[in-house]
């Protein structure tokens, strides 16, 4: 291992011995929840190697009768709006900023108000609570920004399949 990794090593465990220290037998618990869920991590990663090494990636050359191989090549369709990468729009920092004010304000509120805390621990609990606002305020305005684009891409899609409501249809023969 390089020198990089045995140096945050050494801090993630002086990290551990001070919450074990400071929290008793939470600190311990946290400890052994942290070293469980790096070890799952690390065997997940190698279960998965091994799988993806003895998987035959190549179908075509398997002369298995029960897999159709297809013959026919699908011609390539253009990306739709939603799958192709694009900037959210200016909605979204803005609903951010107003989500982060929003929060800040009622937790520092709430914490001067409703609990006996100094001013101190308020304006710290007052930014944590704006980074939540934050948060809640950007995934509201992406999750409206994306039902927008949706609506505007099956809206264009269905005129595109419909005629045209101007237009007239072409006169049917009679029959006889």
């Amino acid at each position: 291992m390089r020198l990089v990794t045995y140096s945050w090593l050494a801090v993630v465990l002086a990290v551990a011995c001070a919450a074990i220290g400071w929290l008793g037998l939470a600190g311990w618990l946290a400890a052994a929840v942290l070293l469980a869920s790096v070890a799952m991590h690390m065997a997940g990663n190698a279960i998965g190697t091994r799988l993806r090494e003895a998987t035959d990636l190549d179908l075509s050359q398997r002369q298995d009768a029960t897999i159709p191989v297809p013959t026919a090549v699908l011609p390539a369709t253009r990306p739709t709006p939603l799958e192709r990468r694009s900037s959210l729009g200016r909605l979204l920092p803005v609903s951010a900023g107003i989500g982060g004010l929003c929060g800040g304000m009622a937790g520092t509120l709430a914490l001067l108000w409703l609990t006996d805390c100094s001013p101190a621990g308020a304006i710290l609990g007052g930014t944590s609570s704006a980074v939540i606002g934050g948060l809640f305020g950007f995934l509201a305005a992406s999750f409206v920004e994306i039902v927008r684009a949706s609506l505007r891409e099956s809206l264009a899609a269905e005129r595109a399949v419909l005629p045209s409501a101007g237009t007239t249809p072409p006169p049917t023969q009679p029959r006889t």
